[in-house]
């Protein structure tokens, strides 16, 4: 009888034949024979879009970290040794997902082994490290394990070490299906980098007893700061070229697991100014494989910076996940043709530098992780040069980031969900040099979710697309890891490709507030990236987590902003506005009236679109709904990207409900419901926006709306709409003519 051993969502991650990159998700079943996945929770035998025989012959490969229109997923890949082509490849947003993953359909692929063993297979396997015997660096998160073969006794035996004439190929090619089944599809470390973090395994093996790797004598206590170790590399020789440090590094504990420090330590988002003093901006430049990249770094230095020009970096960074559950994470400078010297930045020289996250027993139930950053850098220029304080400030300003990624996780009490692979910013040949200022002011406010870094075409792209089977028509997986990595113009180019075939014709509606996607435009608004506002996950009655929104149920298609001496109620009442066009056109609309009080009250009003309700869905029973439903779950996520340290945390960037804060009225008619939302009802709203109001012309301002899902058959939540508005003048509002109100 099949069991089931593990299921849950998951991504579908894959290339079309035609290059692109998809990622979709999918509910996978592992069972103890079988591996499936579904378009939706299987229910009374229901077929599945794809299976996989599970048994002693598979593997699973770590394909390490893939980018998807920016979205990065740790991607596995599963399949048997006799069908190479024949296989699922399946992804997850954070690491401990596909780890948990990972181990469960490794246990069973084990006990399939056993089995086979049992039942007279004359072949035993036991497990051996490639590279002990060969020199060949472990490139898996697993160290890319090999598995010699040992006869039954009485049998000659057969050892997989190159004395005994197999090389690491050979036992690829000809060893039986049932070996090699962990691996990961990586090419392993540039021969460039020089892996710091083995220089305490030299102590403990003799086959590296003659390598050239440190030992601990080779490094001496510098002095202690901000609770951080700093040790200062020894050489045999004295003599350094003026320009070139000596290796430091900074050693400390941070109450996290591996996988959350991994994840930070990782991200090129918003997210890193949160720890990282020494980042100003970073970016993909390109993706070698799934566990190398090669990365554009812009530091962040506070040494005299009226006279020192700013220094950048571009190095390639290698990471890998060993088999006791630390991650190492390797950097060197490198050169490459899509990221040459950039005009007013000198260019510095990453000799060697990484991580080293290795875990701590627990202490009190708390996870302990030791961190070891190093750097070895020569930050070139004059100041290097002549002025040797200038060089160890800024290598103890880049170590001090140790120091914040233990005082981010002090301070944070977001720890429940587990951590999202971070985004990575893809960086086209020109994007840095034409678009620096540009990048600088949208990478200068920290908090993460506000940040624009893609272009407005891709932030309409299909995330997950629950309903299409195009996944299963995909080119071979040879062709897909040699395939090149994409840049934004071709990003921006299928984003639009992928978008639904059925679209609204947005031409027709308009409103008085105009509409400029351009980042620095004034007195305008935009579509928000959906992506930029966390919701209820699936799973959130069970684990409280939260996933970016993605997708919008309902499209913006005009924003009004009105003025008069009164309150203005019921606008749908203006002659020709977006909502009695889009009711002559068959499509339905959810329109949404803020009322700001004063002397001269104004009125901005939102209208979203779309073809129909679904039946009996959660937006359906809130529209149809009594006041009393509505006002328990209509939902607002305000966020405030550009504006004052004040105004940012007085509106803050918590969910509100509309209808328990302030006085809500519904107006439901024909093909609409309009929700005139009553600021001036609430003491505390007033007072925040009476703060606002002042300065609203120096304000960007994003806003989403959704309905609140509270059971496990509403969930995951999905956004009604989000809109941006930038920069708003008082002077541009109009008085509308409003017909008499039919009530």
């Amino acid at each position: 009888m099949s069991k089931v051993v593990y299921e849950g969502w998951m991504v579908r991650y894959g290339r079309r034949r035609i290059g692109r990159s998809f990622i979709h998700m999918r509910y996978f079943v592992l069972e103890n024979r079988l591996l499936a996945y579904y378009k939706r929770k299987p229910q009374d035998n229901q077929v599945p879009i794809k299976t996989l025989l599970i048994d002693g012959n598979c593997r699973v490969e770590d394909r390490g970290l893939k980018t998807h229109h920016g979205h990065m997923v740790y991607v596995l890949s599963v399949y048997s040794k006799k069908e190479k082509y024949h296989r699922i490849t399946m992804a997850a947003f954070n690491i401990q997902e596909a780890l948990m993953w990972k181990e469960k359909m490794e246990s069973v692929i084990d006990q399939h082994q056993e089995s086979q063993i049992s039942n007279g297979n004359k072949y035993v396997s036991f497990e051996y490290k490639s590279g002990m015997d060969n020199g060949r660096t472990a490139s898996s998160s697993d160290h890319e394990r090999l598995w010699a073969l040992v006869k039954l006794p009485g049998c000659f035996e057969v050892f997989g070490s190159n004395s005994h004439g197999f090389s690491a190929q050979e036992d690829e090619d000809d060893a039986p299906p049932n070996l090699l089944r962990r691996t990961t599809i990586g090419n392993g470390p540039p021969d460039s980098i020089f892996d710091w973090t083995r220089e305490f395994d030299s102590e403990l093996s003799n086959q590296n007893a003659n390598n050239q790797a440190f030992s601990r004598k080779h490094w001496r206590l510098l002095q202690c700061q901000n609770g951080l170790r700093i040790f200062e590399e020894l050489l045999e020789v004295d003599y350094l070229p003026r320009s070139c440090s000596r290796a430091m590094k900074a050693v400390g504990v941070v109450e996290a697991t591996c996988e959350e420090i991994f994840g930070l330590v990782m991200s090129m988002d918003g997210t890193r100014f949160e720890w990282d003093c020494s980042f100003q901006y970073g970016s993909l430049v390109e993706e070698v494989d799934g566990h190398t990249a090669i990365l554009y770094h812009r530091l962040q230095l506070d040494w005299f910076p009226m006279f020192v020009w700013p220094r950048d970096l571009c190095y390639v960074r290698y990471w890998r996940r060993n088999d006791d559950g630390s991650y190492v994470v390797l950097f060197r400078s490198r050169e490459h043709e899509n990221c040459g010297p950039q005009p007013g930045y000198v260019r510095a020289h990453v000799e060697s530098g990484g991580f080293n996250i290795s875990p701590l027993k627990s202490r009190n139930g708390k996870p302990r992780t030791q961190v070891q950053h190093l750097m070895q850098i020569d930050l070139k220029g004059w100041g290097v040069g002549y002025i040797s304080s200038f060089q160890q400030h800024c290598l103890l300003q880049m170590l001090n980031s140790v120091a914040g990624l233990r005082e981010w996780f002090a301070q944070t009490d977001e720890r429940g969900a587990p951590p999202r692979i971070p985004v990575m910013v893809n960086m086209a040949s020109s994007s840095v040099s034409s678009k620096k200022t540009q990048k600088i002011d949208e990478l200068s406010v920290p908090p993460a979710p506000s940040l624009d870094q893609t272009n407005s075409a891709s932030r309409n792209s299909v995330l997950m697309d629950e309903y299409s089977d195009e996944d299963e028509e995909q080119m071979p997986e040879a062709e897909q890891e040699a395939y090149p990595t994409k840049s934004d113009n071709d990003l921006k180019r299928t984003a639009l490709e992928e978008e639904p075939i059925e679209k609204i014709d947005l031409s027709c509606f308009s409103g008085n507030l105009r509409r400029d996607d351009r980042d620095n435009s004034r007195d305008c608004w935009r579509i928000a990236d959906g992506n930029n506002f966390r919701v209820r996950s699936k799973h959130f009655c069970y684990n409280k987590t939260k996933i970016p929104a993605g997708k919008h149920l309902m499209d913006l298609v005009a924003v009004d902003w009105f003025k008069d001496t009164k309150r203005m109620d019921h606008v749908v009442r203006r002659q020709g506005c977006a909502a009695q066009i889009a009711s002559e056109k068959g499509l339905f609309s959810l329109v949404f009236n803020f009322q700001v009080p004063g002397s001269t009250h104004y009125s901005m009003v939102f209208y979203f679109v779309t073809r129909e309700l679904v039946p009996s869905s959660l937006l359906h029973r809130f529209v149809d709904g009594d006041d009393e439903f509505r006002n328990s779950r209509l939902k607002l996520i305000p966020s405030v990207p550009k504006g004052s340290w004040i105004v940012r945390q007085s509106v803050g960037s918590t969910p509100c409900l509309l209808g328990k804060a302030v006085d809500c009225n519904y107006i439901r008619g024909h093909k609409y419901l309009e929700v005139d939302i009553d600021i001036g009802s609430s003491t505390v709203a007033n007072g925040v926006l009476g703060l606002v109001i002042g300065v609203i012309t120096t304000l960007v301002v994003d806003m989403a709306f959704l309905v609140q899902a509270n059971t496990t058959d509403e969930l995951p939540e999905r956004l009604i709409g989000a809109v941006r508005v930038s920069h708003i003048e008082l002077s541009s509002a109009i008085v509308p003519k409003l017909e008499a109100d039919p009530s």
